[in-house]
Order: C-alpha cells, then structure tokens, then sequence
C-alpha cells in the first residue's frame, strides 16, 4: 500500500495524532533513495507502530548553490521505494513551508561537535542549517525514534548535542553506514559519479581500511593512521580536503587512539565531494569488507 503523502505540518500532525500511543519512527531525508535510506526505514518499521519519511532537500546547508541545484529530486520514484520499506507517511514539504516568510530563527549548536570536521571546511552555517532544520522536522513529526546513518557521523553528534540540550523528547538511533560491494558509502551523490569517477571513488574505503589495517596491527597515533589514508589516496591521484582522527564522543582533536575514535575524511572525485568515516576502537576489529565489483554501463 502506498503511503499517504503530506505537504504541511498542520496535515502532518492530524495524519499522526490517532497513531502516537504505537509509537512513532522517523528517517529524515533529502530524497534521491538509496539502500542507506531503505535500511533505515526498516529498521523504524521493525521499532514502531507507524513509520514517517520526511522528503525535503534542505537550502539552508548547502553552501554552494550549484550542489544544491545539482542535488537530485526523484518524488515519484522515492514514494515508490518508500512503500516497499514500509513506510506509512511520507512527509514532502515545500520551502516556504518549512521556512515561510518572515522566518528569522537559527538553531545553532557551538563547540568542537560542529566547528571541526566539516564545519571547519564548509563554515558554521552549515550546520546551523541541519540543526535548525532537524528541530523543525523534529517538533512536526514529534516521533519517538529518529533514524540517522553512521556515514554523515558528525550531523549525528550534532543532533544529540541538540537534542540533549533542547529537552527534545526523541531517541535518536544511528545505523551502521550502508555500503557498496567494494566499501564505498552509499550515497544520494554517487549517482553524479562517471563509471570512471565511480572507479576512483572505490580508493576511499580502501584508505579508511589502510588505516584501519594499521590500526589492527598496534598503531595509535593518528597521524600515521591519517598518513595511511593519504597515502592510499594519493595512489589513485586523490587530494582529501581533510582527514582528522578526533574523539568520537567530543569531536576533540587526540594525541593518542585510546578510547573511541572517529576517523573521517572529505574528498572531491570529479565534480563530487564525497564524505565517509570508519570509528577505531581499541579491541576492536571492525574493519570494511572489501569486495572488487564490476561497474555496469549506466
């Protein structure tokens, strides 16, 4: 069956109202489907009573305008993978909708949590844009379980940091990053990448597991882990914008792997900027499978 589609939050709440005693999932996303997001929607319908999807590519946290114009819109075909996971709500605002005129609010969350990593290249307002807007989804859905993937690992930190501080009544569960044969991070931006391009993009989970090879083998500085990254791109002819091994808690920079870490890094393949990280824990040994692939012609 498939599910109702809403455009406004008035909409919204009176769809939820009569469900909210079975529980409520939510996976916030931009659209443009993958198995990540599927993943997700599974797990929430497996958790609760009544599973909403939210579908809005949000312009507050692009920072530049031709990704968010470039940022794919797949409505129909989203709807339709949606079903098949079991989602019960698919919640599609407009713009004006979630920011209608006059709106002069900003959720900003301070600290190393949203100032390093990707907040440190793209700007503060980046992540002002995801706060702001992950309370606003938040408060109109009011789900009791939020579903977020492991691969965008620093908006998670960022979301609990808000949520914590906010008195947010909401679990928030992060999944396991959803990847490719070969490792690569699914992603809504993959599908931007040439065969050639989807070929180099294939070096980035190899140097996360270098480092986690690394890691395997007693190595707990992080600048030789982040060393065994760079090398491994550098042998594909990729340049990382960053790679940063900091607390996986604070988001702090370490001196040494000791207790949980984030190891996590930022690289443009071709015209795409593509993110992924892997979390090194002493006693641990998680590292990505790696299964060559043979690409097919699009």
């Amino acid at each position: 069956m498939s599910p109702r589609i809403v455009r406004t939050v008035a909409e919204l709440r009176a769809e939820l109202a009569p469900h909210r005693a079975d529980g409520i999932g939510f996976v916030p996303t931009m659209g443009a489907l993958h198995e990540g997001h599927l993943a997700l929607l599974r797990a929430a319908r497996d958790e609760n009573g009544t599973v909403v999807l939210s579908i809005f590519v949000n312009p507050t946290q692009f920072g530049e305008a031709a990704d968010l114009e470039a940022y794919p819109r797949t409505e129909d075909r989203d709807v339709a993978l949606a079903a098949e996971a079991g989602a019960d709500v698919v919640f599609a605002p407009s713009v004006e909708e979630m920011y209608p005129a006059g709106f002069a609010t900003t959720v900003s969350v301070g600290g190393a949590v949203a100032e390093t990593l990707e907040g440190a290249l793209r700007g503060r307002s980046h992540f002002d844009g995801v706060a702001t807007v992950v309370a606003k989804l938040l408060l109109a859905v009011q789900p009791d379980r939020a579903y977020f993937g492991a691969k965008d690992a620093q908006q998670v930190v960022v979301v609990r940091r808000m949520v914590e501080d906010l008195g947010i009544p909401v679990e928030i569960v992060a999944r396991p990053t959803s990847r490719d044969a070969d490792g690569l991070a699914r992603s809504s931006r993959n599908t931007r990448l040439s065969d050639a391009e989807r070929e180099l993009a294939a070096a980035l989970p190899r140097s996360l597991r270098a480092a986690q090879d690394a890691f395997a083998d007693g190595v707990r500085d992080p600048r030789r882990l982040a060393g065994a990254v760079r090398d491994e791109l550098a042998a594909a002819g990729l340049e990382p914008e960053y790679v940063e091994i900091v607390d996986a808690g604070s988001l702090e920079p370490i001196a040494e792997v000791v207790r949980p870490a984030l190891l996590a890094l930022a690289v443009r393949v071709g015209p795409v900027r593509l993110i992924d990280n892997v979390v090194l824990v002493p006693g641990v040994d998680d590292r990505i499978p790696l299964t060559p692939v043979e690409r097919s012609h699009r």
